[in-house]
Parts: C-alpha cells; structure tokens; sequence
C-alpha cells in the first residue's frame, strides 16, 4: 500500500485532510479530548494500551450518546514484544432471570428495543481492568483521571455530537434520570455550550478507588439492579459479581497477500471475512475504485456474508458455531458463483448446505510499536434509556440484539451473550501493521471490507482509505443501498440499472459511520495516523520527549 509518497504531494489528491505522522505514538479517536486523553498517557510514560483505555474513557463522557461505562467492549491488541495478537471479549450476558418465556408472558412478541429488558450486564469496566492488567504499564486510577477531572470542570459540545444529542431529546426525557443527567435545563446541550457531568464523575472515582469491583459487586451495581426492579426488570447483583470478560483468539482470512482479523463470534467479524473472501474471487483492481462493477459486487457480496451471519451466528458457548465453514475459501467461491454482474439479488437467502451496532471506535499505537484496535458501544443511541439514580451513565440496550425464535443460534438465554454488530479489526502484510475500524451497528463489517479494498486493491494510504465514498445496508434483504453522492452520476446510474435501488446521502454522512486507523511500518518505524471526517474526531501524536 501507499505510504503516501509522490502522489500525496500533488496538488490534487483524493483525501481531504492528511496522515498524522509520528516516531512516537498516535491515538485516533472520534473526540480530540479523547484523542488527547490517551496522547497526554502516552507522554506520561503509558502504552498504547493505556493509552487506548483512557481515550475510551473520554470517550464515555464525551459522547454519552455512544459509548460509556453502561456498555460493552471488543479489543484487538498486537503485543509488539511477542508479535503476537490478543482478542478481548468485554460482552455483557444476559440475566440469570431474563428468558423467552419471561418476556412473552410479560406480552413481548420481540425482544424489546429500549428499556430496562433490552440491558445486558456492561461489559466495558471489567474490559478495561483486564487489558490494563495484562499488558497496560498504569494503574486504572491514573487512566481514569483526565476524564474524572473534564466531568467536573466541563467540555464544549462539538459538532456531530450536538446533533445526535439534540435528535435523542425527547427519548432522554421518558426515563427521569436521564433526562437530569442528559438534559440540563430540559434541553440537550447546544453546539458550543458547556457540559458537566459530576454523577459520572463520582461513579469514575469509586471505580479509581475499588478497581472494577466497585462497579460489579458496590454500590454501582447495587443502584442498577434497584433501578431494575423499579421498572420490573431482572437484573440482579449475582449476574454483575459472576461476570467476567474473556480472552480470546482473534480469526482471520488473507486477502490478496494481507492477513486481516476480526473478533470471533459473538461478534459479526465473520462476516466482513467472509465478504472478503467472496470478493477475492473477483478482479476488483481492473474494474476501478468506486466503480459500479466494483461496488455492485460489494454490495452483492455483503448480502451473501450477512445473510450466513444472521443465519448461523450467536454466543458459541450455547452452540456450535461453523466458524472455519463460512471462512474457507472454497465456500466463499460457491457464494461468488451466485453473484449475477448485471442483476442485483434482492431475495438473498443464507446458505443452505456448509463445508466439512450507536458505537465509538479508537485506535492507538506507541514508539514501542505496540497497538489497540478498540471499540465501545451502547448500541442504540443511549442504549436503553434508562440511568440508574445518581450514576451519571447510561445502560446500553445489547439485548435487543436478541431474538425470541428458540431454534436460532442467537436465541435469548440466561447468561448468553447476543450477536454483537461491534468489532475492531487489524491487517498486516510484511513489515506493515494497521490497526482499524469504523463504527456503525450493522455497518460495520461492509464498512471494514471496504477500508481494506480501498487500501489493498486501490493502494490508497489510511487517510484516504477512510474518507473514500462508502455505501452501506443495514440488511441483507431487498435491493435498497444508502450510497453517498460522492460517487459519480454514471456509476449511479449504472448501479440503478442493475436493479439497485439507491438512497442517496450528501458529503461525509454520519450514515456509513465513522472510522479511526493507525499504522506502524516497522521496517522505518514509523507511525501513521488517520481519522475520518464523517465524526468530529482526530488523530493525535504524543509529543517528543524534551531532552534532559
């Protein structure tokens, strides 16, 4: 891929803002005080993993509507020392209490969208005190720090965050102490205007001063699960003290001479694999960037992956899961097979034989070369609506993703852990490693295979690669694509001709989510940084050591 060499320096270029380059370390975050939450750990002797959590942190305080301490957490960590890479699965499990049969008696055809039955156990605290534990060099007190000390003073609200907020006003409103925390004066914040937030403050000091105890089994917990019972949920202190995070082994496939990984089930980094691998049989460097061949046999390929993810995808401690089936290369070609170049399928159905998520992401990397692939999430924008008294912090609505079939393999249990739309993801080929994401829900893994299309089939650099014109689906179902109108007309048009049916979005539209990436090429040593402008984030190099 490109470095950004000759062809950066020309006048007209493809990206509209440039790499941030560095020999010390870079965080990316979609807030610059996040950003600079984890660069200041950086220059205070931290890694990249310390440094990735404190910006997580920021990043809970700063866009409450995202992420926070009420949510849940996926971590890819390249250990430089060992070369090796490291999964963290920080997903929350449903209730001991919480069943089919409880909520259709309750009167729920569906799992619910919002409220206090769509919460599962948040897994981000406990993620954060173990990716500290194994690999961070600060204690979780110091990283918790700079976003205690912001809460209390304020920040100013940024521009994509204002609007988000402002569109969630009347939702906040519906839960008594959200709307307290969330709402000062009955308004969402307005672009520009200080916000504070000394509940979450004093929630963060507690878990400064206890560790990740003082969320699962103190007073933190006990005022969810009072919450709970107020609104007739089931949550109770047992599922907050017995839960633990995991790690795990991340999986992978190659693409054209890159090895890219994702986060294994119950995460949907199987899918944009999976779409990899379908798209590997197809020659999209001669059909050109952004063409309407190459995003129709994109957008084909995400129907095919999609599909065998909703289809054969949950927790995999409630059933087998046909992992190295959907990967291998020879089910991938039979998928391509069903790719129509002229037609777009708009009655795609999983496969039927097999072969023997409202989300924040970051990325960091530090001058030792080690690297975090991070992401956060309450899914739906405030999660669930519901804040416990005086906590400061949303609670995610994970449940949801949830479904009341008994026969699906994403079938609500007690203690089970639903299909999770978040994911981080890293590729490396040679001397060059990339830590990335984009944020999005059901986005997200369309969005990776893009990304890494864009860099290996089109060597473009991360800038660029982020700022690209996406498309996105949100299901497998049906011809409708959201495309932004940075694609060309006659490739529209083209794409429609096919039977395609486009929504069409202006600009850099939040739409197809948000993405942060950070390259290391060790041959140099050299890092690179990238930040896209669909958010209001930033990438940010730790400062030179002055000399002594």
């Amino acid at each position: 891929m490109s470095h950004g060499g000759s062809e950066a320096i020309a006048q007209d270029r493809n990206q509209g803002r440039s790499m941030v380059i560095s020999h010390n370390g870079i965080v990316a975050a979609e807030s610059p005080l996040a950003a600079q939450a984890g660069a200041q750990i950086l220059e205070r002797g931290g890694n990249a993993v310390d440094a990735a959590v404190a910006a997580n942190v920021m990043m809970g305080l700063v866009a409450p509507m995202s992420n926070g301490i009420g949510g849940d957490l996926f971590a890819i960590v390249y250990d430089a020392k060992s070369g090796k890479l490291y999964g963290l699965n920080a997903s929350g499990w449903a209730p001991a209490g919480l069943t089919i049969d409880f909520l259709k008696s309750q009167g729920f055809r569906d799992m619910p969208q919002q409220g206090i039955q769509s919460v599962t156990v948040p897994g981000a605290v406990d993620g954060w005190q173990k990716l500290l534990d194994r690999f961070g060099k600060k204690k979780l007190s110091e990283v918790l720090a700079p976003t205690i000390r912001t809460a209390g003073d304020g920040f100013p609200i940024t521009e994509w965050i204002s609007g988000l907020w402002a569109a969630n006003a009347d939702f906040l409103r519906g839960n008594e102490a959200a709307a307290r925390t969330y709402l000062p004066d009955n308004q969402a914040p307005a672009l520009g205007q200080i916000f504070r937030n000394p509940d979450l403050a004093r929630s963060l000091r507690l878990i400064a001063q206890g560790g990740r105890d003082a969320f699962y089994k103190g007073g933190i917990a006990k005022s969810i699960v009072e919450t709970s019972r107020r609104h007739g949920g089931t949550l109770a202190e047992k599922d907050f003290a017995e839960f633990s995070s995991e790690w795990v082994d991340p999986i992978s496939t190659t693409y054209r001479g890159w090895r890219v990984y994702e986060m294994p089930p119950n995460s949907q980094g199987l899918a944009a694999l999976e779409m990899l691998n379908i798209m590997e049989t197809f020659p999209l460097d001669k059909s050109g960037l952004n063409s309407a061949a190459t995003l129709h046999t994109m957008i084909e390929a995400k129907k095919l992956a999609y599909a065998d993810l909703i289809r054969y995808i949950g927790d995999p401690k409630f059933s087998t899961l046909p992992v190295s089936q959907l990967l291998s290369k020879e089910f991938a070609s039979a998928r391509a097979k069903q790719i129509d170049p002229n037609k777009a399928n708009c009655n795609v159905g999983p496969a039927t034989s097999l072969p023997g998520s409202s989300t924040i992401y970051l990325s960091t990397v530090d001058r030792d070369g080690n690297m975090v692939s991070l992401i956060q999430s309450n899914f739906g924008d405030f999660g669930s609506g519901v804040v416990a008294d005086g906590t400061g912090f949303v609670l995610h609505n994970r449940a949801a993703l949830f479904t009341l079939d008994s026969a699906s393999p994403n079938a609500l249990a007690p203690r089970k852990r639903p299909l999770h739309t978040i994911i981080p993801a890293f590729m490396e080929k040679g001397n060059v490693r990339i830590a990335f994401g984009i944020m999005g829900a059901w986005n997200q893994s369309q969005a990776h295979a893009q990304f890494v299309s864009h860099i290996v089939d089109f060597d473009q650099n991360i800038q660029s690669a982020l700022e690209t014109a996406r498309f996105t689906k949100m299901t497998f179902q049906g011809c409708d694509v959201q495309l932004e109108n940075r694609v060309a007309g006659n490739v529209r048009s083209e794409l429609e001709g096919k039977g395609h049916v486009l929504r069409m979005h202006n600009g850099f539209s939040n739409t197809f989510g948000g993405g942060q990436a950070v390259m290391r090429d060790f041959a140099t040593g050299v890092n690179y940084g990238a930040s896209d402008p669909r958010k209001d984030g930033a990438a940010v190099p730790e400062l030179p050591s002055p000399n002594p």
